[in-house]
Protein backbone atom coordinates (compact mmCIF):
# COMPACT_ATOMS: atom_id res chain seq x y z
CA UNK A 1 0.00 0.00 0.00
CA UNK A 2 2.60 2.49 0.96
CA UNK A 3 4.11 2.03 -2.77
CA UNK A 4 6.24 4.43 -1.09
CA UNK A 5 17.30 8.95 -2.36
CA UNK A 6 18.45 11.58 -1.42
CA UNK A 7 20.42 13.65 -3.85
CA UNK A 8 24.22 15.06 -2.46
CA UNK A 9 23.74 17.97 -4.83
CA UNK A 10 21.04 19.27 -3.18
CA UNK A 11 22.74 18.81 0.83
CA UNK A 12 25.84 21.04 -0.50
CA UNK A 13 22.56 23.24 -1.58
CA UNK A 14 21.26 23.64 1.66
CA UNK A 15 24.69 23.28 4.27
CA UNK A 16 26.54 25.89 2.36
CA UNK A 17 25.43 29.76 2.79
CA UNK A 18 27.06 32.61 0.53
CA UNK A 19 30.32 32.93 0.56
CA UNK A 20 31.14 35.00 3.55
CA UNK A 21 28.67 33.57 5.36
CA UNK A 22 27.96 30.77 8.47
CA UNK A 23 27.29 27.67 7.01
CA UNK A 24 23.48 26.92 7.87
CA UNK A 25 22.78 23.79 9.26
CA UNK A 26 21.23 20.90 6.84
CA UNK A 27 17.80 20.70 7.36
CA UNK A 28 17.15 17.22 9.58
CA UNK A 29 15.86 14.04 7.84
CA UNK A 30 14.35 11.46 9.71
CA UNK A 31 13.41 8.40 9.23
CA UNK A 32 10.32 6.64 9.76
CA UNK A 33 9.20 3.16 9.59
CA UNK A 34 6.25 1.61 8.22
CA UNK A 35 4.35 -1.97 9.01
CA UNK A 36 1.65 -2.78 6.95
CA UNK A 37 -0.70 -4.97 8.04
CA UNK A 38 -4.05 -6.76 6.54
CA UNK A 39 -5.88 -7.71 9.80
CA UNK A 40 -8.65 -10.63 9.84
CA UNK A 41 -12.39 -9.41 9.61
CA UNK A 42 -13.60 -9.31 13.14
CA UNK A 43 -10.12 -8.86 14.77
CA UNK A 44 -9.69 -5.34 14.58
CA UNK A 45 -10.00 -4.81 18.39
CA UNK A 46 -7.90 -7.31 19.70
CA UNK A 47 -5.44 -6.09 16.84
CA UNK A 48 -5.27 -2.79 18.92
CA UNK A 49 -5.30 -4.66 22.44
CA UNK A 50 -1.90 -6.16 20.95
CA UNK A 51 -0.70 -2.71 20.00
CA UNK A 52 -1.30 -1.65 23.38
CA UNK A 53 0.26 -4.47 25.48
CA UNK A 54 3.15 -5.11 23.30
CA UNK A 55 4.34 -2.12 20.91
CA UNK A 56 3.06 0.73 22.60
CA UNK A 57 5.30 0.42 25.68
CA UNK A 58 8.42 -0.30 24.01
CA UNK A 59 7.98 3.07 21.50
CA UNK A 60 6.30 5.15 24.76
CA UNK A 61 9.56 4.20 26.68
CA UNK A 62 11.69 5.35 23.81
CA UNK A 63 9.57 8.42 23.18
CA UNK A 64 10.29 9.04 26.53
CA UNK A 65 13.88 8.66 26.77
CA UNK A 66 14.15 10.76 23.24
CA UNK A 67 14.77 8.32 20.39
CA UNK A 68 11.40 7.75 18.86
CA UNK A 69 10.01 11.38 17.94
CA UNK A 70 6.19 10.03 17.21
CA UNK A 71 4.53 7.39 16.51
CA UNK A 72 1.20 5.60 15.63
CA UNK A 73 -1.32 3.55 14.25
CA UNK A 74 -3.62 4.53 10.91
CA UNK A 75 -6.11 2.69 9.02
CA UNK A 76 -7.23 3.58 5.28
CA UNK A 77 -10.40 5.87 4.93
CA UNK A 78 -10.86 3.87 1.47
CA UNK A 79 -11.18 -0.03 1.92
CA UNK A 80 -10.37 -2.55 -1.51
CA UNK A 81 -10.15 -6.09 -1.83
CA UNK A 82 -6.88 -6.99 -0.41
CA UNK A 83 -5.81 -4.37 0.83
CA UNK A 84 -3.85 -2.85 3.92
CA UNK A 85 -6.61 -2.50 6.64
CA UNK A 86 -4.36 -1.41 9.41
CA UNK A 87 -0.54 0.72 9.28
CA UNK A 88 1.69 1.11 12.54
CA UNK A 89 4.51 3.78 11.94
CA UNK A 90 7.31 5.63 14.24
CA UNK A 91 9.63 8.37 13.21
CA UNK A 92 13.36 8.59 14.79
CA UNK A 93 16.14 10.59 13.81
CA UNK A 94 18.58 8.25 12.02
CA UNK A 95 19.12 4.45 12.20
CA UNK A 96 20.73 4.12 15.95
CA UNK A 97 16.71 5.15 16.87
CA UNK A 98 15.29 2.38 14.13
CA UNK A 99 17.97 0.07 15.99
CA UNK A 100 16.68 0.89 19.28
CA UNK A 101 13.46 0.20 18.26
CA UNK A 102 13.36 -2.44 16.46
CA UNK A 103 15.62 -4.25 19.68
CA UNK A 104 13.23 -2.49 22.17
CA UNK A 105 9.88 -5.07 20.63
CA UNK A 106 12.51 -8.11 20.48
CA UNK A 107 13.03 -7.91 23.96
CA UNK A 108 9.33 -6.91 24.52
CA UNK A 109 8.37 -10.33 22.68
CA UNK A 110 10.58 -12.36 24.80
CA UNK A 111 9.88 -10.92 28.46
CA UNK A 112 5.60 -11.36 26.92
CA UNK A 113 6.90 -15.09 25.50
CA UNK A 114 8.42 -16.32 29.58
CA UNK A 115 5.27 -14.54 30.77
CA UNK A 116 3.05 -16.68 28.42
CA UNK A 117 5.30 -20.19 29.48
CA UNK A 118 4.82 -19.15 32.85
CA UNK A 119 0.97 -18.88 32.66
CA UNK A 120 0.73 -21.70 30.59
CA UNK A 121 2.66 -23.88 33.60
CA UNK A 122 0.75 -22.45 36.28
CA UNK A 123 -2.49 -23.51 34.01
CA UNK A 124 -1.37 -27.01 33.60
CA UNK A 125 -0.72 -27.63 36.97
CA UNK A 126 -4.24 -26.81 37.94
CA UNK A 127 -5.18 -28.92 34.97
CA UNK A 128 -6.46 -25.97 32.98
CA UNK A 129 -6.50 -24.90 29.75
CA UNK A 130 -3.44 -22.89 29.30
CA UNK A 131 -4.49 -19.31 27.91
CA UNK A 132 -3.46 -17.87 24.51
CA UNK A 133 -0.07 -16.67 24.00
CA UNK A 134 0.67 -13.73 22.76
CA UNK A 135 2.18 -15.48 19.45
CA UNK A 136 -0.98 -17.29 18.83
CA UNK A 137 -3.26 -14.03 19.12
CA UNK A 138 -1.23 -12.65 16.90
CA UNK A 139 -1.25 -15.52 14.74
CA UNK A 140 -5.00 -15.45 14.92
CA UNK A 141 -5.64 -11.36 14.47
CA UNK A 142 -3.25 -11.05 10.99
CA UNK A 143 -1.33 -13.09 8.48
CA UNK A 144 2.22 -12.29 8.89
CA UNK A 145 2.90 -13.61 5.37
CA UNK A 146 0.91 -10.30 4.23
CA UNK A 147 3.10 -8.06 6.38
CA UNK A 148 4.87 -5.35 4.39
CA UNK A 149 7.38 -3.17 6.11
CA UNK A 150 8.67 0.17 4.63
CA UNK A 151 11.77 2.67 5.29
CA UNK A 152 11.14 6.00 4.81
CA UNK A 153 13.37 9.47 4.72
CA UNK A 154 11.76 12.67 4.81
CA UNK A 155 13.67 14.71 2.06
CA UNK A 156 11.67 18.24 2.79
CA UNK A 157 9.34 18.51 5.87
CA UNK A 158 7.83 21.14 7.99
CA UNK A 159 6.02 20.68 11.54
CA UNK A 160 3.58 22.76 13.16
CA UNK A 161 3.57 22.82 17.03
CA UNK A 162 2.39 19.92 18.79
CA UNK A 163 -1.07 19.52 18.66
CA UNK A 164 -3.03 18.69 21.51
CA UNK A 165 -3.72 15.28 23.47
CA UNK A 166 -5.94 13.27 21.80
CA UNK A 167 -5.86 14.71 18.36
CA UNK A 168 -6.29 11.96 15.84
CA UNK A 169 -4.93 13.30 12.53
CA UNK A 170 -5.88 12.55 9.27
CA UNK A 171 -3.07 12.25 6.90
CA UNK A 172 -3.01 11.97 3.19
CA UNK A 173 -0.06 10.26 1.30
CA UNK A 174 0.21 11.23 -2.76
CA UNK A 175 2.77 8.93 -4.45
CA UNK A 176 4.90 10.04 -7.73
CA UNK A 177 7.41 8.29 -9.88
CA UNK A 178 9.57 10.49 -11.16
CA UNK A 179 11.96 10.13 -14.27
CA UNK A 180 15.03 8.44 -14.22
CA UNK A 181 18.01 10.82 -13.38
CA UNK A 182 15.27 14.07 -12.24
CA UNK A 183 15.16 13.54 -8.78
CA UNK A 184 16.84 16.59 -7.60
CA UNK A 185 15.02 18.58 -10.53
CA UNK A 186 11.88 17.26 -9.01
CA UNK A 187 13.14 18.60 -5.33
CA UNK A 188 13.83 21.96 -6.24
CA UNK A 189 10.68 22.65 -8.48
CA UNK A 190 8.35 20.77 -5.52
CA UNK A 191 10.36 23.32 -3.00
CA UNK A 192 9.81 26.13 -5.40
CA UNK A 193 6.43 26.28 -5.77
CA UNK A 194 4.77 23.90 -3.51
CA UNK A 195 6.54 24.34 -0.13
CA UNK A 196 5.64 27.98 0.49
CA UNK A 197 1.68 26.78 0.15
CA UNK A 198 2.59 24.19 2.76
CA UNK A 199 4.47 26.54 4.92
CA UNK A 200 1.73 28.94 5.18
CA UNK A 201 -0.88 26.31 5.79
CA UNK A 202 1.69 25.85 8.53
CA UNK A 203 1.47 28.77 10.14
CA UNK A 204 -2.29 29.34 9.57
CA UNK A 205 -2.74 25.99 11.40
CA UNK A 206 -4.03 24.41 9.00
CA UNK A 207 -1.76 21.58 8.21
CA UNK A 208 -0.46 19.94 11.38
CA UNK A 209 2.92 18.89 9.45
CA UNK A 210 4.07 17.61 6.01
CA UNK A 211 6.58 16.24 3.85
CA UNK A 212 8.32 14.98 0.76
CA UNK A 213 9.67 11.68 1.33
CA UNK A 214 11.04 8.63 -0.58
CA UNK A 215 11.86 5.15 0.55
CA UNK A 216 15.33 5.04 2.37
CA UNK A 217 16.10 1.48 1.80
CA UNK A 218 14.36 1.10 -2.24
CA UNK A 219 12.24 -1.94 -2.15
CA UNK A 220 9.65 -0.59 -4.99
CA UNK A 221 8.84 0.80 -8.34
CA UNK A 222 5.72 2.09 -8.65
CA UNK A 223 7.01 5.19 -6.83
CA UNK A 224 10.23 7.21 -6.13
CA UNK A 225 8.85 10.22 -4.01
CA UNK A 226 5.44 10.79 -1.82
CA UNK A 227 4.10 13.56 -0.31
CA UNK A 228 2.03 13.30 2.91
CA UNK A 229 -0.04 15.81 4.67
CA UNK A 230 -1.60 15.75 8.33
CA UNK A 231 -4.60 17.95 9.27
CA UNK A 232 -6.63 17.95 12.11
CA UNK A 233 -9.51 16.79 10.06
CA UNK A 234 -10.64 16.32 6.35
CA UNK A 235 -11.81 19.47 6.28
CA UNK A 236 -8.33 20.34 6.19
CA UNK A 237 -8.14 19.25 3.27
CA UNK A 238 -10.39 21.20 1.58
CA UNK A 239 -8.79 23.93 2.49
CA UNK A 240 -5.09 22.70 1.14
CA UNK A 241 -6.72 22.40 -2.17
CA UNK A 242 -8.20 25.73 -1.78
CA UNK A 243 -4.64 27.36 -0.86
CA UNK A 244 -3.04 25.61 -4.25
CA UNK A 245 -5.82 26.89 -6.25
CA UNK A 246 -5.59 30.23 -4.81
CA UNK A 247 -1.85 30.51 -5.13
CA UNK A 248 -1.73 29.45 -8.96
CA UNK A 249 -4.90 31.39 -9.61
CA UNK A 250 -3.05 34.45 -8.60
CA UNK A 251 0.13 33.62 -10.91
CA UNK A 252 0.42 35.17 -14.67
CA UNK A 253 -0.49 32.36 -17.12
CA UNK A 254 2.19 31.95 -18.17
CA UNK A 255 4.23 31.72 -14.87
CA UNK A 256 1.20 28.57 -14.41
CA UNK A 257 1.70 27.35 -17.88
CA UNK A 258 5.65 27.55 -16.93
CA UNK A 259 4.54 25.38 -13.35
CA UNK A 260 2.15 22.72 -15.74
CA UNK A 261 5.23 21.94 -17.77
CA UNK A 262 8.07 21.40 -15.54
CA UNK A 263 6.22 18.92 -13.40
CA UNK A 264 4.80 17.14 -16.46
CA UNK A 265 8.28 16.84 -17.61
CA UNK A 266 9.71 15.51 -14.22
CA UNK A 267 6.86 12.92 -13.53
CA UNK A 268 4.99 10.34 -14.81
CA UNK A 269 1.53 11.03 -14.05
CA UNK A 270 -0.11 7.53 -14.68
CA UNK A 271 1.64 6.23 -12.08
CA UNK A 272 0.12 9.08 -9.37
CA UNK A 273 -1.46 7.85 -6.52
CA UNK A 274 -3.17 8.79 -3.67
CA UNK A 275 -4.68 7.40 -0.06
CA UNK A 276 -5.89 8.96 2.98
CA UNK A 277 -5.53 7.25 6.69
CA UNK A 278 -7.20 7.88 9.66
CA UNK A 279 -5.29 8.14 13.19
CA UNK A 280 -6.76 5.69 15.64
CA UNK A 281 -3.43 6.09 18.05
CA UNK A 282 -1.06 8.91 17.52
CA UNK A 283 1.65 10.85 19.87
CA UNK A 284 4.31 13.33 19.42
CA UNK A 285 7.26 14.38 21.17
CA UNK A 286 5.66 17.73 23.32
CA UNK A 287 2.09 16.82 22.64
CA UNK A 288 0.59 18.89 25.15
Amino acid sequence: MRKLILSSLTILLLCCAAAGQQAAPPQPQPLTFYYDYRVNPGMEEEFMNLVRTVGAPVRDKLMADGVVMAWGVETPVLRYPGGTTHLIWFSVANYDGVEKVLSGMEAQLAKLAAEDAKAAEAARARKQQPPMTTAERTRAVFDMSKTRDWLTRDIVAGYGAPPAAGTLPFTRYNFNKVKPGKGADYRRAWEKYNKPVFDKLVADGVVLAYGLAAEDVKTDGDFTHFVWIATANMAGGDKVGAAFAADRARRPEDERDTINATFLSLLEPDMARSIITRSRIFKVQGMK
